[in-house]
């Protein structure tokens, strides 16, 4: 895992410029560093290594290919390069290797196959920016599913590219506009999707696709769309049919096979490496597959709290038990996560608003004392339905179902002046959810009511700017599977990968997710929903594949999230703080929202009468942010 930086263009300084960016990443790269420059493109890069596929020198960035032709920046792991490698050896297509790094294999792929082959044949996660000298073009790509992050934009008349934004910011002339679209969308989901940044000025590259830029794009200033490589939505094609099988029992092979080697290959590494284990389905899985394929005992991780409401650590001490791992529990009160607060802005370089990214920083550092790598269950919930919200939300579109549509308009109407009518609580949210379920042209607007926390945007923003995404498209009327393909290309990549890859950064600890290796991906997308829900539970084949290894009674219990008491947290020992940033004279000043209705819900929420943690979570990290960067009052 490692960090880069990018600028194209015309800079008088530009190397010191490089190592300065570089070093406000040097987090995600503690190993060593790299520059290199095409003087006559006015193109440099600069690279920060975390060594886990040959530690040696030879795996070096920026590294350029046998040929001379190609400079490649990577930040990930490819692990199925070692076949690539006996590939291009059988093909003739390269000279004698300089080492046994990944980076190596692909620029050789690059330089033999192209661009896209190249994409198509890798199993990994990577964020990557390949130079071609020869042709003076840029091309930026990012993995299938979003696991590696890849900022990138013109600011100052150059175009930057980078693993954070604050290797960017630091930047001469760097335009430091907010967008409007960013905010908005920040309050309704907690996270900021792509291709959105903070920045008006700087977008994310969406996962699974490439952006082609070429030296005449470069000087027009032009934003070539991005091309996709893969695609995690749309229809199965002929080729991707559903899958069927004789009985259960090959379904639950199918899985195991597709998954262990999934896991198999993300074990390739020459450092340290562990695992999180929760004691829930995915972790204990993903554990479970790990030590079949493991003679040694597996270093695995947890942390508990003191709190039992929040606590699944004896769970998951007694699933390590059982497996035989190696565990180690770390035990923390509400000083130890309310420490990690002040540092949040930090971490991440842009407003993110999920309350458990506290506990995930915790989990990241505990591990780090111990191992370099570790592997989680993240992307179980998504490709087999595991969150509850998907079974709430279909209850609530089943009633909408049997409502005559031509009905459906005038009782939304009546829903929604029901609630402006009714006195907030319970009953008043209830009529508001009615109303939007009612009103929803179809299931993805539907959903993303659902999903939303500050379901008007505008109501909170003093220049709302709501764009269209993903949930504006009509997509099919299949709620369910419409649910899961919104998150698997939203949710996921945006929140879950954002705060883990972050967190785990902050403290130079690489995470691997075999859940989402592109194969188990589309293993599930082609699963029949028999195989995903039964008897009202979700992950159902991935719970037979757990009973396999762990007794049911001992993983068969509901989940309690990794989340923390925000609530009252912001009635306690947060509540100086919350007031501080959410100073009304202070929100005029900075002008980003609105001073009446932040401190509405602010005193609804201090006086007990409702729970707006969350939604007041979203303006805190904002203003912390600001504060951190120098943008507040």
């Amino acid at each position: 895992m490692c960090g880069f930086l990018g600028i194209w263009g015309t800079m008088r300084d530009k190397r010191p410029t490089l190592e300065q960016g570089c070093r406000r990443i040097r987090h995600r790269g503690p190993d060593s560093e790299g520059y290199w420059e095409d003087e006559a493109a006015g193109l440099g890069l600069g690279h920060v290594r975390l060594a886990v596929q040959d530690v040696s020198a030879a795996g070096h960035q920026p590294m350029v290919s046998n040929c001379g032709r190609y400079v490649l920046v990577l930040n990930g792991e490819i692990y199925n390069h070692l076949a690539l490698r006996r590939q291009l050896e059988r093909e003739g297509c390269t000279a004698a290797w300089r080492g046994h790094s990944d980076t190596e294999t692909i620029l050789a792929a690059f330089a033999a196959w192209g661009v896209t082959a190249t994409l198509q044949a890798l199993t990994g996660m990577f964020a990557m920016a390949l130079w071609d000298r020869q042709a003076r073009v840029l091309t930026l790509m990012r993995d299938r599913l979003g696991e590696k992050p890849l900022y990138w934009g013109y600011t100052g008349g150059r175009l930057l590219f980078a693993s954070e934004l604050k290797a960017m910011t630091g930047l001469p002339d760097f335009d430091r506009e907010l967008d409007q679209r960013a905010l908005a969308l920040l309050l309704r989901h907690n996270y900021i999707p792509a291709p959105y940044s903070i920045y008006r000025c700087i977008g994310k590259l969406p996962p699974g696709t490439l952006l082609v830029i070429s030296e005449v794009d470069f000087h027009a200033g032009q934003r070539p769309a991005a091309q996709p490589y893969w695609r995690a939505s749309g229809p199965l094609t002929d080729i991707e049919s559903m899958l069927s099988f004789s009985n259960d029992t090959q379904a639950v092979d199918a899985l195991e096979s597709v998954l262990g080697q999934a896991v198999q290959g993300q074990l390739i590494s020459d450092v340290s490496l562990g695992a999180f284990l929760s004691g829930g389905i995915d972790s204990s899985v993903v554990v479970s597959l790990m030590q079949q394929h493991n003679p040694n005992p597996v270093r695995t991780f947890s942390i508990g709290f003191d709190d039992p409401a929040y606590n699944e650590a004896e769970h998951a001490k007694a699933v390590a038990r059982h497996l035989g791992t190696q565990h180690t529990e770390l035990y923390v009160g509400a000083n130890d996560a309310l420490a990690v607060v002040p540092h949040l802005a930090d971490i991440y370089d842009e407003p993110f608003a999920d309350a458990s990214q506290i506990p995930t920083s915790l989990v990241m550092r505990l591990a780090r004392q111990h191992v370099t790598v570790a592997l989680s269950g993240d992307g179980g919930d998504e490709l087999f339905g595991g969150y509850s919200r998907y079974f709430r939300a279909l209850s609530w579109w089943r009633r909408r179902e049997g409502i005559p549509g031509m009905m459906r308009p005038s009782l939304a109407l009546a829903a929604r002046a029901g609630a402006l009518l009714t006195p907030g609580g319970e009953v008043r949210d209830k009529l508001g959810k009615l109303s939007d379920v009612l009103s929803a042209r179809h299931a993805g607007a539907f959903y993303r009511q659902f999903v939303s926390y500050w379901r008007d945007p505008a109501s909170a923003l003093l220049r709302a700017d709501m764009p269209e995404t993903l949930f504006d498209e009509p997509g099919g009327n299949d709620l369910f599977t419409r649910m899961l393909m919104l998150d698997a290309v939203t949710y996921l990549p945006d929140d879950i990968l954002v705060k883990v890859d972050r967190a785990a950064m902050a403290v130079s600890l690489e995470t691997r997710v075999p859940m989402l290796d592109h194969h188990v991906f589309e293993f599930a997308r082609r699963l029949p929903q028999t195989y995903k829900v039964r008897d009202g539970k979700g992950k159902w084949l991935l719970r037979q594949l757990l009973y396999r290894h762990v007794p049911q009674e001992m993983v068969d219990r509901p989940k309690k999230g990794f989340s923390v008491p925000l609530a009252n947290w912001l009635r306690g020992p947060l509540k100086d703080w919350g007031a501080a940033l959410l100073d009304p004279a202070r929100l005029q000043r900075e002008e980003v929202f609105r001073p009446d209705w932040i401190q509405r819900k602010w005193q609804e929420h201090q006086a007990g009468k409702r729970d707006w943690s969350t939604h007041l979570w979203s303006v805190l990290m904002t203003q912390a942010w600001l504060e951190r960067h120098g943008l507040g009052g």
